[in-house]
């Protein structure tokens, strides 16, 4: 009988149960449940309005889903749950959860790196965390906590998957890969660092060694579903594992690459775009282009840089939606194929870009500040932002590429942008460089790989899970057209 796993995936706008089993080297796959993800405005802390995310409907998503594949496919191997980076819960010492995750797109965080780093350097931080600044990383949302009754009544803090799998098995852990992206890990060690904690303490006010639970490597048995739990669904005693649970170590896992010259970009909402190394880059020089250091499945560095990604063309769609103008993806890609490229481009990471709201009306504000094309159409719009996304994928890429000291041969692209054909083309025209396209379920396939890894019927650890993606995944290549001058000059105008 084939092993079932069953990867527990949670995205920013909806999460998933799927369920996959090897059979002759392939991966077999199947959605049980998908369920919408939607954050909710409520008063937080002083009243404040807080965004936050609706953990107990995605809990209540999960559960359907698992019951669901039970039902499907019969008993489970195992689970494994993902999600994105830095969101956490706060449990108290009974178990309880204080209060629903705050979204990372909140602003609690303004003014809160600037206090940690009163207590330690930023070049120090960087030199052992190896993170990159980003306001909303983990260890700024606890200094921006200071002085809360939730803080002071905390005992553990569980990053969303964690805090799912504690809420399935009963034991709270930190699994590696989500842990890296804290800001309170030493990467190089793999341990939390008593450094950057004392520092954090200082800014918090509080004790936060407390809430920091023991971390665990990706493919580690973490315990079985508790009977309270696992009984209604179906799935008592079925053991739950610890993937990689940020999705994008998970996507990353599954990434085809067979060779070191290789380059990814995991493309969804958020564009993660790097490299996988043996060891983390912690110079000055990549601390000011603000690259991150985050661990990857089998031991391995993910170097990269987040780049917001195709959130500018998701909330374009909400805004024409909600405008009363719906608009067709499909078409608008096809349309936006026939309109010229670079007319318009925008810097994608420009802060204007990362809250919610009208995406159209902001890009065309940045090309008239920088003297371009105001894009009037739909279909030109979408064409801004994709041929912006391109060029700050050839940005980082660049960039990653000098600051590791390796070259890059190929660009593999994961993910939902991995199924955007003119993307795709854009990337590999914009980079000069080869781009592999797949698989786009990427992360529930590294979700459930590494649970095959650790049952034993995946062997060879990485290189054995990128081979099951190979023998399963068609994968689509695309070929740069050979110009660069276009998108020398694009670069010089939001640039310099």
């Amino acid at each position: 009988m084939a092993r079932v796993y069953a990867a527990v995936d949670l995205g920013a706008t909806s999460g998933r149960v799927i369920v996959g089993h090897l059979d002759g080297g392939r991966l077999v796959t199947e959605e049980t449940a998908r369920f919408p993800n939607v954050p909710v405005v409520a008063p937080g802390a002083g009243g404040r309005p807080t965004l936050h995310w609706d953990v107990l409907r995605l809990w209540e998503g999960v559960q359907a889903g698992l019951a669901a594949a039970a039902r499907r496919v019969g008993p489970l191997t195992s689970v494994g749950v993902d999600s994105w980076a830095v969101d956490h819960g706060l449990v108290d010492a009974d178990g309880a959860l204080l209060g629903n995750p705050v979204h990372y797109r909140d602003g609690r965080t303004a003014g809160a790196p600037a206090r940690l780093f009163g207590a330690i350097s930023a070049q120090r931080h960087y030199g052992l965390t190896g993170v990159q600044v980003q306001p909303f990383n983990t260890v700024f949302q606890l200094v921006a906590a200071r002085d809360t009754a939730q803080l002071r009544a905390a005992d553990r803090m569980l990053l969303v998957p964690d805090l799912l799998t504690y809420w399935l098995t009963g034991h709270a852990i930190a699994e590696l890969t989500n842990a890296s992206t804290t800001g309170l890990l030493d990467v190089a060690h793999s341990t939390w660092s008593p450094e950057v904690l004392a520092a954090a303490e200082a800014a918090a006010g509080a004790d936060l060694g407390r809430l920091l639970p023991p971390l665990v490597a990706p493919g580690t048995s973490v315990g079985p579903v508790v009977p309270a739990v696992g009984r209604p669904l179906g799935i008592e005693g079925t053991d739950v594992v610890a993937v990689g649970s940020h999705d994008t170590a998970s996507a990353v896992a599954a990434v085809p690459m067979d060779g070191g010259s290789a380059a990814y970009i995991s493309s969804g909402t958020w564009s993660l775009v790097g490299l996988e190394l043996d060891r983390p880059v912690l110079s000055e020089a990549s601390r000011a282009a603000n690259f991150t250091n985050e661990l990857g499945v089998d031991g391995t560095v993910r170097y990269l840089r987040n780049v917001n990604g195709l959130w500018l063309l998701e909330q374009s769609l909400v805004t024409w939606r909600d405008g009363g103008r719906p608009q067709d993806l499909h078409g608008l890609l096809a349309a936006a194929a026939h309109v010229p490229g670079l007319r318009c481009v925008v810097d994608v990471d420009d802060p204007v870009f990362a809250p919610p709201g009208d995406m159209p009306a902001r890009i065309a504000q940045a090309a008239r500040r920088t003297g371009q094309a105001v894009p009037a159409s739909p279909a030109e719009v979408v064409r801004t932002i994709l041929d912006s996304l391109a060029l700050a994928y050839r940005r980082a890429l660049r960039a990653a590429s000098d600051l590791a000291g390796r070259s890059i041969g190929t660009v593999h692209v994961v993910g939902g942008g991995s199924r955007n054909a003119l993307l795709c083309r854009l990337t590999a025209d914009a980079t000069g460089l080869p781009v592999v396209a797949g698989p786009g379920e990427g992360t529930a396939m590294g979700n459930l790989l590494v649970q095959a890894m650790a049952a034993g019927e995946v062997t060879d650890g990485l290189d054995g899970v990128r081979a099951v993606v190979r023998a399963t995944t068609d994968l689509v290549r695309y070929t740069p057209s050979g110009d660069d001058a276009g998108w020398d000059r694009a670069e010089e105008t939001i640039h310099g």
